[in-house]
């Protein structure tokens, strides 16, 4: 009788072993606008229906090809979901990636209108370059179809550049996974959807404000362009897109997650577009430990030094420039391609942290790292 239990019970164990395991990657697709939000119109089909149509097929791909997944989607109907409410979603499903979806589109008026093409994924952050912000305004606008939306968004006009001024010192704590996210899913729009690189950029939108993950807005293409449009409607098109995505999520996962949990991401080279010029830093950086020297590769020992890093540009900036903010003398190193800038020069971690509390008032994402011999050490 034991015999039998124990064997009752082993065969238990393997059957709910895989249920316990669980799917521990949660991703949200948020298809954009839906129900009375048709979103950017074409000549046969509009924004709304591409973008679900291309939503649902990335579900499926991702379910398929990723065994530790778990996805769920803001709507899977047409169906009118508030700005606001799909970011709520992400979050209270504790999701690991935001992938919200959308097709692109410019003014009937530009001689451009039905020429322009090529995809994009956005990051959150500041730009104020016409074109991206262009882009985040008229994504946003969609908070106008909801009744007393200035309360629900806390006064935020998407229409007015002037509301736009407090994203410059708003900052996301995920940046790095997001520009990450963003390039491996544009490498791929590019690779495997045959589209035209218009690149990872920044702009405001609020669906990316306001989630507490890696998240991305991805432009399909130009549904102003009927060549375009036509892609993607089609079954092979959105079939195209939806695995570049899939592709694109596939890699950013196998990569992040073959990262050891106390080591930050090694940036290679990536390229935002962007007019702003600088962005604040928003590395996720753990706090070095306390160290005194190091050993490079011939024995030799050299002094640690800690330094604040507060600020990131893509191109040099003179010393006593505005967005120093008074900080000076001020430093730089480059890294894959970005120039970051740093203040003070300390021997021991307990003081730049201690002067780190005054950078924070002006800087408040800046952090402490360490250098050796001018180089930073990670």
């Amino acid at each position: 009788m034991r015999r039998i239990l124990n064997t009752i019970i082993c065969i238990l164990i393997l059957c709910i072993a895989p249920a316990m395991q669980g799917k521990d990657f949660v991703i949200v697709i948020d298809p954009g606008h839906g129900g009375k939000d048709a979103g950017a119109l074409g000549m046969r089909t509009n924004e709304k229906s591409i973008n679900l149509k291309v939503a649902l097929k990335l579900k499926k791909l991702l379910e398929k090809e990723m065994d530790d997944v778990n996805v769920h989607m803001t709507r899977d109907t047409d169906q009118f979901i508030k700005l606001q409410k799909r970011a709520d979603f992400a979050n209270r499903k504790h999701a690991d990636i935001f992938i919200s979806i959308h097709a692109n589109s410019i003014s009937s008026k530009s001689p451009a209108h039905r020429r322009i093409n090529g995809a994009s994924v956005y990051t959150l952050g500041l730009d104020r370059s016409n074109t991206n912000l262009s882009v985040a305004m008229r994504e946003n606008e969609v908070m106008k179809l909801e009744p007393d939306y200035s309360t629900t968004y806390e006064g935020f006009d998407p229409s007015s550049t002037e509301s736009y001024i407090a994203f410059e010192m708003m900052q996301h704590k995920n940046m790095d996974q997001s520009i990450a996210l963003a390039e491996a899913v544009q490498n791929q729009l590019v690779r495997t959807a045959g589209r035209k690189n218009n690149g990872v950029r920044q702009a405001p939108f609020w669906v990316l404000v306001r989630t507490s993950m890696p998240s991305i807005l991805v432009e399909l293409d130009f549904i102003c362009n009927p060549t375009m449009e036509s892609f993607m409607a089609s079954e092979s098109g959105s079939t195209k897109l939806a695995t570049a995505i899939c592709n694109g999520v596939k890699r950013y996962r196998s990569y992040s997650s073959s990262q050891p949990a106390d080591k930050p991401r090694q940036q290679k080279g990536r390229t935002i577009k962007t007019d702003t010029n600088t962005q604040q830093v928003t590395d996720t950086q753990p706090i070095p430990s306390e160290e005194t020297a190091v050993s490079d590769n011939n024995g030799s020992e050299s002094v640690i030094t800690y330094k604040i890093q507060f600020l990131t540009s893509p191109r040099p900036i003179k010393q006593g420039d505005s967005r120093f903010k008074g900080l000076k003398p001020v430093d730089h190193y480059s890294d894959g391609g970005i120039i970051k800038y740093t203040y003070g020069a300390y021997r021991s971690l307990k003081e730049a942290n201690s002067k780190l509390k005054t950078i924070k008032k002006k800087f408040p994402d800046a952090f402490v790292i360490k250098t050796s011999n001018g180089k930073r050490i990670k």
